[in-house]
């Protein structure tokens, strides 16, 4: 394998290494990469409804970017649509008790929070790429642009939970028994978490939280709640599904041609003071006429095809649902019924699919035997679908 472009980890090898942070370093809007008000305007709208959530924002109990994998969790999937459905009356009443809320966000940005930004605004979207339309609150409190998702932003939360007498913490304290998160969950009533810098809502945190009705994703993906802890303790678990989808596979894009075009040493040697061409090219080729596949083709891996298809590449799908076959003609989509048949001739495997026990080091060392010399590995998705050791091995 020529390289590897891994958001859980960095991975090393005789032949290079290239980590990078997935969507997480990026501020528009969200500061985790999210589109400018998307899963901030999911608070915007608690606040135009003053009374409830709208419950067709969020995803409850495990909605996730991608139709593949979303029934491997069996132990819990079967009682999906019984939160979902009380979802909006249980928050109603929420919305009219006194509620601690404990968010968890990246700390602040290591010179001091932003005291202005390299641009005035970012484009103003009204619908998503499948046609559903966006949150339209009533107001905001933040300019859209602006770094909400580390300490300082507190997601733009703090006037409209207090103004209503209600509680917010906010800390980027998350690991250990002493941790900030350890001593504000135990009455805690809505716990916020980032799916870059997860809190990791265990079983024995469960047990020690009485009154935690509510786990929020600000993001998709819910692999760092322990699913069948919340359906025992009635608590719901959502996410802000599509809200960082295009982010993350416009990243999927970049770190492809990062890698193909062997961007990062050739720009090493620049800093450096060097224009070592030969050095530069070695290892730099078009990504025109590769075969490319991406593992699920769910909101994020579709929306990949869809970006590299100008590129006149060759592309690849696995997914347990086949997509419409207008689709594929209009892709010119290779559609596959296994992984391994897809990766045995691709010479980029994307992985868009989301963590549970059935992907967990999905590509481990066989897997990764099967694909091509010199093919490169991008997972944007979650670092524990590959195993570390054996993609290092790889390399």
């Amino acid at each position: 394998m020529a390289g590897m472009a891994t958001r859980g980890y960095a991975a090393k090898g005789s032949l290079g290494l290239l980590s990078a942070c997935g969507a997480a370093a990026r501020s528009r809007g969200s500061g985790c990469g999210s589109r400018p008000t998307r899963w901030l305007s999911i608070w915007a709208s608690f606040r135009a409804s003053h009374n409830s959530i709208d419950p067709n924002i969020f995803s409850c109990c495990g909605g996730t970017e991608s139709r593949v994998w979303y029934h491997a969790a069996s132990a819990w999937s079967s009682r999906v649509s019984r939160p979902c459905a009380t979802f909006s009356e249980r928050t109603s009443k929420m919305s009219r008790e006194q509620q601690k809320v404990v968010c968890v966000l990246y700390a602040d940005p290591v010179d001091g929070y932003p005291p202005q930004y390299a641009r005035e605004g970012v484009p103003k979207l009204s619908r998503y790429p499948d046609g559903q339309t966006l949150p339209s609150p009533q107001a905001i409190d933040f300019k859209p642009g602006e770094l909400l998702g580390c300490v300082s932003g507190e997601l733009g939360l703090r006037q409209f939970i207090e103004d209503r007498g209600h509680t917010l913490v906010v800390t980027s304290d998350k690991d250990g028994h002493d941790c900030v998160l350890e001593k504000e969950l135990v009455d805690a009533d809505v716990v916020i978490s980032q799916p870059f810098w997860p809190a990791y809502i265990t079983a024995e945190r469960v047990a020690k939280a009485p009154k935690l009705r509510l786990a929020i994703t600000a993001g998709v993906g819910s692999d760092h709640v322990d699913l069948q802890s919340a359906i025992d303790h009635d608590i719901t678990v959502a996410e802000v599904t599509f809200c960082n989808s295009i982010s993350v596979s416009e990243h999927v894009v970049m770190m492809i041609l990062g890698l193909v075009r062997n961007y990062i040493p050739s720009y090493n040697w620049v800093i450096k003071g060097g224009w070592n061409i030969a050095d530069c090219v070695a290892r730099s080729y078009d990504l025109e006429g590769m075969q490319v596949g991406t593992v699920a083709a769910g909101r994020i891996g579709l929306a990949v095809l869809k970006r590299l298809k100008p590129f006149d590449v060759k592309l690849h799908y696995v997914d347990r649902h086949r997509l419409p076959a207008e689709v594929e003609k209009q892709l010119d989509l290779t559609f596959h019924d296994s992984i391994e048949s897809m990766i045995e001739v691709c010479d980029v495997v994307t992985i868009n699919c989301p963590l549970h026990p059935e992907t967990e080091h999905l590509f481990d060392e066989q897997m990764l035997s099967k694909m091509k010399r010199g093919a490169y590995l991008i997972n944007t998705a979650r670092g524990k679908i590959c195993d570390r050791t054996a993609v290092a091995n790889a390399l």
